[in-house]
């Protein structure tokens, strides 16, 4: 029982340092909007590699990021 309590505050301090700490600076870049995407290269959920200038003038291209999507937890 008093693992658990422990546990649990120890749970809370630390979010509440997450929560209230400084957060890191974002990335800086020269990109401007409007410029063109800097080619790269992904993986698929099936593990195959696609790069943007794969589909440059053939289709639109969305990127959607899903946090912590496909990790099996």
């Amino acid at each position: 029982m008093i693992k658990r309590i422990i546990g649990l505050g120890l749970l809370l301090i630390t979010t509440a340092m997450i929560a209230f700490g400084q957060q890191p600076a974002p990335p800086k870049t020269s990109l401007k909007v409007g410029d063109p995407a800097p080619d790269f290269t992904l993986p698929s959920t099936t593990g195959e590699k696609f790069k943007l200038s794969d589909f440059k003038g053939k289709k639109n291209v969305v990127l959607a990021f899903y946090v912590l999507a496909f990790t099996g937890g």
